[in-house]
């Protein structure tokens, strides 16, 4: 059960091959709400959903049956060569691959070695090597590749107010989301009809004129219909692709552009040293300053290799992994590079060079060293390592800026893992048959004889330790810096509070890149709002219904996905007769599912809509909403949806985004009411790659907007659950936070507002987006319009509720 930080799929899950496809990840960590197409992953599943290559632990048994089937690291061909289903010409041959040593060191190197990968069709000199990853794998990359041809070399669409350009890459997601606007879940009226029993009918079946909206103002509107989509394409016959075929380079140019990976002098075989396996010989002469080895390097976090305490089998899934106890490490540990200050550790990956051992000061005769300027490996591995997303391949492997990898944060080097290398170069000259040597490094020597000194008969197994870089090898970038993705505006609000009306792109704060230019931002909000509408909440007995809904008090428990209507008013001394006229909503939503019991509240009746929205903007909340609007130039801005939503335990929350697909035009806006001092961060936010999770604290007068697509979670929790209660309800501890729903509503977007505020959830006044302009606008860009003073056409002089 591999521990994966802050990132979904981290960048090792394109070197370990699962024990069955899909094993490394779990359908409720990947599954989002709309699915990200896969062209938007910065990293995408790698190995996760591969079948084609199995490992086993002893890999067959005196019968020859195969045994217990393991996730495994396997460098060499096994990590360097691409999936090709069809042009597959290479494939594992299984047979025992285990070797027991049998002395003091056996437990401190892995058992197997020689893995051997056989041709399976004829392969040409010059001849790419591909592996079959598996159907499940091919599905994936056909559909990703096939998605990243289209966008290669198209401009960003510039957007006012956003961070930066908007990728390309977002047009698949909005594609799709737009073909699904018209198929509505249920229209509101049926839902009205079936309100006892919490659910709709599919509007498909209603009879008569009683149809969904989109049906008759369908959404068509899609921003990238204004540009042309097409280019040209390029009928310029390649004569090398049409002589040697696709897949084969001719030998002049892979001499001229291509990496040796073995200096063709090397062998392996068994060290005569003691407590050692496998090594690496010389096969001939080896004079000093020759290139040795050279290897691709995979960059991983030093929490990558801790094995922490687990119960797979747990009730809950916040259980699973205990991060309070480590109980060992990774045994490929042993095999990587790294610096006790530096959070980032490097894994050679080329055939050979995972052999190399130990030799001390004294009797090393290789050293590793960064790629020269101007030869072959800095040229390729700087080409590969500035290459962006959706530039064209051009072969010319050119780039200026030498051995980038030395001038960026850990943080940025580990997302580009395996595009860096560093070269094994012989410290003198190296005979014949010699075997080749390096020195772990004078932290590494300590641990070993602590670990002989500690253990003298039990050894096995036992011994961990990284291999140390040689003094200056390590920039001082990578040292004393946290490898944690942190969000710079919110990280010493101290000595550098946020201030009030304005909206800014939550960055990065070990790069200050924007964790999303398309949909995550700050705002802040009007000094003392969030304790202004917290009284306004409480005098309308809406905090009391929570206290009473998410304690399960009698005649307040209500069912997964249920619904039913409440008048909070009646519940507190301090409402007046006005509060009690308010009718709201409950949900409980999806708690049978997502294991929480998050509860939405939200108006009714007209009567609370209209109270609700007056209480935001008597607390300050206009200030927010004008601070969004100027910021993206929106025209003007309504807020046609405003929840509560509250709870007191969560195990697995789907990540999803509340609204997407309304170009660019929308945004819910998010602040605490209440929250449970000295926990863990209460909101996941995913980047804009798809892969990135951030966990932060709700803050008081803060306010967190998701734009379109703007991934978000309720993290694991458990600050008090009714089912363990020991009857102590009226001090359990809640968590109130409130979303305002805002937008620039116009022909671009209002039927794709319609579809989503008419969704799975109830939807009282989806009849406000039958017409335009919006009944009601409560900002302009005149500033003619408030939240209790808006602007529109107007309400109509009757309202079903």
């Amino acid at each position: 059960l591999p521990y994966r930080g802050q990132q979904r799929h981290p960048s090792w899950l394109g070197y370990v091959w699962p024990k069955r496809g899909g094993a490394l990840v779990k359908w409720w960590e990947d599954h989002t709400f709309p699915y990200p197409e896969p062209a938007l992953a910065k990293m995408d599943p790698g190995l996760q959903v591969a079948d084609g290559t199995e490992f086993f632990e002893d890999d067959y048994n005196e019968d020859d049956t195969q045994n217990v089937p393991m996730n495994a690291f396997s460098p060499g061909l096994a990590s360097l060569a691409n999936h090709d289903g069809e042009f597959g010409n290479i494939a594992r041959h299984y047979y025992s691959s285990r070797v027991d040593y049998g002395d003091a060191g056996e437990g401190a190197f892995t058992p197997h070695h020689n893995m051997i990968y056989a041709t399976v069709s004829d392969v040409e000199r010059g001849m790419e090597l591909f592996l079959d990853y598996g159907e499940a794998f091919h599905d994936h990359a056909l559909k990703r590749n096939d998605q990243l041809r289209k966008i290669q070399g198209k401009k960003k669409r510039a957007v006012t107010g956003f961070a930066d350009d908007i990728s390309r890459d977002w047009d698949f997601m909005e594609e799709h989301q737009v073909k699904q606007c018209p198929t509505e879940l249920a229209t509101e009226k049926a839902k009205r009809e079936r309100l006892k029993v919490g659910m709709g009918v599919d509007s498909s079946i209603l009879p008569g004129d009683e149809r969904p909206y989109t049906e008759y103002r369908p959404n068509d509107h899609h921003p990238a219909d204004q540009e042309d989509e097409e280019d040209e394409e390029d009928e310029e016959d390649n004569d090398d692709d049409k002589r040697y075929g696709w897949n084969v380079k001719p030998l002049e140019w892979l001499y001229d552009n291509g990496v040796c990976l073995s200096s063709g002098k090397l062998w392996t075989g068994t060290s005569d040293a003691e407590y050692t396996g496998r090594a690496v010989f010389s096969t001939a002469g080896i004079a000093k300053g020759e290139v040795v080895l050279t290897t691709p390097l995979i960059a991983l976090r030093r929490d990558d290799f801790r094995i922490y305490k687990s119960d797979p089998d747990a009730e809950h899934v916040r259980d699973t992994v205990d991060k309070s106890t480590v109980i060992g490490d990774e045994l490929l540990f042993n095999y990587a590079y790294g610096h006790p200050d530096s959070p980032m550790l490097l894994v050679p990956n080329a055939p050979m060079a995972n052999f190399i051992n130990h030799g001390g000061e004294e009797d090393a005769n290789v050293q590793i060293r960064w790629p020269t300027a101007g030869s072959k490996t800095a040229r390729l591995f700087d080409w590969a390592y500035n290459r962006q997303k959706g530039d064209i391949y051009d072969d010319k492997f050119e780039s200026t800026n030498h051995n980038a990898w030395l001038k960026d944060h850990p943080i940025d080097v580990m997302e580009k893992s395996g595009k860096l290398a560093f070269e094994y170069v012989a410290l003198r000259d190296i005979e014949e048959d010699e075997e080749i040597l390096i020195d772990y490094g004078p932290l590494w020597d300590d641990a070993w004889y602590t670990c002989q000194a500690t253990h003298p008969y039990a050894r096995s197994g036992y011994f961990r330790h990284s291999i140390g870089v040689p003094d200056g090898f390590y920039p001082d970038n990578w040292l004393d810096v946290t490898d944690k993705y942190e969000i710079a505006e919110i990280q010493d609000l101290e000595n550098n509070p946020l201030e009030p009306g304005v909206a800014l792109p939550m960055t990065w704060a070990h790069n200050g890149k924007a964790l999303s230019p398309k949909y995550g931002y700050i705002v802040g909000l009007e000094k003392g709002f969030s304790d202004r509408f917290l009284a306004y909440s409480e005098e309308t007995g809406v905090i009391e219904l929570y206290r009473k809904l998410l304690t399960e008090q009698e005649g307040f428990r209500l069912e997964s996905d249920e619904f039913t209507t409440y008048k909070p008013g009646a519940l507190t001394n301090t409402s007046n007769a006005s509060d009690e006229e308010m009718e709201f909503f409950a949900q409980k939503y999806k708690a049978n599912i997502y294991r929480f019991n998050m509860h939405f509240i939200a108006a009714w009746n007209e009567a609370a809509r209209k109270s609700v929205i007056d209480g935001l903007g008597d607390a300050g909340f206009d200030l927010a909403v004008k601070a969004v609007g100027e910021r993206f130039g929106y025209d003007n801005i309504t807020c046609f949806h405003a929840s509560y939503m509250g709870m007191t335990h969560c195990d697995k929350a789907l990540m999803h985004s509340d609204i997407y697909a309304t170009n660019d035009k929308s945004w819910n806006i998010v602040f605490p009411l209440i929250t449970v001092e000295g926990t863990e961060p209460e909101l996941n936010i995913m980047a804009e790659d798809m892969n990135t999770v951030v966990g932060v604290h709700y803050l008081k007068d803060i306010a967190y907007a998701m734009g379109d697509f703007g991934f978000h979670q309720t993290r694991p929790s458990n600050y008090f659950n009714p089912s363990q209660s020991d009857g102590e309800e009226s001090a359990a501890p809640i968590r109130v936070v409130f979303g305002a729903y805002c937008s620039q509503i116009d022909e671009t977007n209002i039927a794709m507002l319609r579809h989503i505020y008419d969704g799975d959830d109830p939807a009282p006044f989806a009849d406000q987006f039958t017409e335009l302009p919006m009944r009601e606008i409560h900002w302009t860009k005149t500033g003619s319009a408030t939240l209790r003073y808006p602007e529109g056409s107007g309400l109509p002089e009757t309202c079903e509720n």
